[in-house]
Order: structure tokens, then sequence, then C-alpha cells
């Protein structure tokens, strides 16, 4: 699957040429240094960092992230669009400095985080007007199609394959109630947190 034309342009062709599998293991390595240990143990140089740039506008940018990283100011990379911010989390060029680049993760989780209240409380509210959580699978279908392939990676291989089918079964949790069933919150659960028996599973029902 290739990327968008957007991110080929300014990803380059490296990315373009691997496989899933492979964006997968680029994508968990990149995170790995702006995110857990791997960040931390480089606290200090992250802190120190620059770009290679004689731009007062970029300086200062990198310099806005640093304080925000570390608790003060905002995110300079607040309100981007989710394509963008993939630009900068993924970014393997230097282009953007390593704090840079976890503040931009910093608000992708929080569009993420708006993303999930809202397709909950919708689920929610189409599971209690009629049983159902198609409407829910088909937003969570559009979301993860709506991804660059680097992010799509990371999730479940049969994430998409999975989708459709619950959204052709079209099925009812009101009114075909097993033992071994869970509540709609389950459901949702399962499918938002990337449930791995679920989708593992080839005959796994997402509750």
């Amino acid at each position: 699957m290739l990327l968008c034309p957007v991110l080929n342009a300014l990803w380059g062709h490296s990315l373009t040429r691997l496989s899933r599998k492979e964006l997968g293991a680029k994508a968990s390595e990149l995170l790995s240094k702006i995110s857990g240990d791997g960040y931390f143990a480089n606290k200090k140089a992250n802190d120190t960092e620059v770009p290679d740039t004689q731009d007062p506008k970029l300086l200062a940018r990198a310099e806005n992230a640093t304080q925000f990283v570390n608790g003060s100011g905002k995110n300079p990379f607040a309100g981007m669009s989710s394509d963008r911010l993939s630009l900068i989390i993924y970014d393997d060029s230097g282009s953007f400095t390593t704090n840079e680049r976890r503040a931009a993760l910093s608000e992708s989780f929080d569009q993420e985080y708006a993303w999930r209240q809202k397709v909950v409380a919708n689920a929610m509210a189409e599971y209690n007007g009629t049983g159902k959580l198609t409407k829910f699978f088909t937003a969570a279908l559009e979301h993860y199609k709506d991804l660059p392939a680097i992010e799509q990676a990371q999730y479940p291989d049969s994430y998409e394959a999975k989708l459709q089918g619950w959204i052709a079964l079209d099925f009812n949790y009101k009114t075909h109630t097993a033992e071994d069933t869970g509540s709609a919150q389950d459901v949702i659960n399962h499918v938002l947190n990337l449930d791995k028996q679920t989708f593992d599973d080839t005959d796994a029902d997402p509750a």
C-alpha cells in the first residue's frame, strides 16, 4: 500500500517501498525515539537539540516545542491536520527535532482522544436506539482508511476485513444476546483498543 502523494513527496520514496510489516517495524523504531524509555534516556540531548537552520521562525518553533514537552507554553502544532502531524512524527530526515516530533505526537494523541470521545458517544446512542453498532464499525473503518500507511501498519492485519464483515452482518446486540456476548461497551473497547484476540481469531465476534 502506497502512502498518499503528499506524504510520498515529503517522506521521499524509501518508505513507499516497504511492506506493511516493514512499515510497522519502522513506525515502532521511530516512535521509540520520541516516547517511553527511549526518549527519556536521551532527555538532556533532546532538550538541547536545535534544527539545522538559521530561520528564526523554525528555531522559535523548536524552542516552543521543547518548552511544551517540558510542561510550559503552547504546543506549536496545536490544530494541525493529522496528515501533517504524521509527517512530523515519523520524520527520519532530521528536518524536525526530537522534541518537535514529540510535541506533534502529543497533538495527535489529543486529536485521537477527541475522536474517540465522539465516536463512543455516537456508538452508545446507536446501540440504545437500535441495538446495533453498525454505524460505529463504519466510523472506525473510515477513520482507519484516512490514516497514512505507516499508521495503518500499526493496526492488526485483519482490521479492515473484520470491520467490513461486521458492517455487513448488521448484528443486533439486543435481540441476539448470547451468554458469552459482552456489553456494547466491551465491543467498542475491543475495536478501539485493537484487542489481539478479537482481531487474531478468524471467527471472533467483537464482543
